[in-house]
């Protein structure tokens, strides 16, 4: 009877050797998987050409009363077509979802008010959707194209100005309905 306890003492030691064998080797095999996909993912970023950081002061300049810094302009400055295109992208990309319809804001900040958080000029407003801001604005840089960006940060400058392409309604104010 002692041999086949100790028999049986002895093969479950070695059942359980082997499942902690298992368990090691399964780990092992999801550590090196899960590294080999982050550095694919990595590398996959990477070719997808991630635009270099513009080097657009974020907010002022310290020791300055005047920023100094070169800002880029906007090459869309002043076209009403990019303008218009700027709005639909607004309504393509969705980013009503945060920003709010008319950009009067929602889970996002308003984009109506003279005040931006990060700078109010487009230079700034285009880092802001290339880059990305920390308090929950995503990075568009490599998924939106340039141009486009462009166009959008000429529809968000264009809000509360006469130039507004479909602004919202007021309460009380009759809805336009075009000429036939």
């Amino acid at each position: 009877m002692a041999a086949f306890r100790y028999h049986h003492a002895s093969e479950s030691a070695r059942t359980m050797n082997q499942s902690w064998r298992i368990r090691g080797i399964i780990g092992a095999a999801a550590f090196f998987l899960l590294a080999a996909g982050c550095h694919k993912q990595h590398l996959h970023a990477a070719s997808m050409g991630a635009p270099p950081v513009s080097g657009i002061p974020v907010g002022p300049v310290p020791g300055s009363l005047h920023n100094t810094w070169p800002m880029p302009a906007n090459p869309y400055q002043g076209n009403a077509a990019a303008l218009m295109q700027g709005r639909q992208l607004f309504v393509q990309f969705n980013c009503s979802g945060c920003h709010g319809g008319h950009g009067g804001g929602g889970m996002g900040p308003s984009l109506r008010r003279s005040y931006f958080r990060y700078g109010h000029s487009s230079a700034h407003i285009y880092s802001s959707i290339s880059e990305g801001r920390g308090k929950g604005m995503p990075s568009w840089g490599t998924k939106v194209p340039r141009n486009d960006i462009w166009k959008l940060v000429l529809y968000i400058k264009s809000l509360r100005t006469p130039r507004e392409p479909d602004p919202p309604l007021m309460p009380g104010q009759p809805q336009m309905v075009p000429a036939r």
